[in-house]
């Protein structure tokens, strides 16, 4: 399997993984951290922002699994692809947003698993 088909798949993943925070802050109507928005990475942008942003990334992680190459979820090389992408998005994800939120050392219980 040509290898830029494994990094088209690795690149679905993140964009999978970067759609769900967004479809969720616009579809609660909420705003939310952006790297586009100012200061970057902590400035908020609206949710009608945020719900197309989601779809758009949603419809690119779909394009790349679709178009490019031939994917087979049955393959532990392309499922692996793909699962690394989506693996390498939420640890990112979790320690930028943790950083703002106070995820990464919470100092108390909040009750909830």
């Amino acid at each position: 399997m040509f290898w830029l088909h494994h990094l088209a798949w690795f690149a679905a993943g993140l964009m999978l993984v970067n759609a769900m925070p967004h479809l969720v802050r616009g579809v609660t109507g909420r705003a939310f951290q952006t790297p586009s928005a100012k200061p970057p990475g902590k400035g908020l942008l609206s949710s009608m922002v945020h719900g197309p942003w989601g779809f758009a990334s949603l419809l690119a992680a779909w394009w790349l699994v679709e178009r490019v190459g031939d994917f087979d979820p049955r393959s532990a090389v392309d499922a692996g692809a793909f699962g690394l992408g989506m693996l390498m998005a939420l640890a990112g994800l979790a320690w930028s947003f943790g950083r703002l939120h106070g995820g990464n050392a919470p100092t108390e219980w909040s009750g909830t698993p």
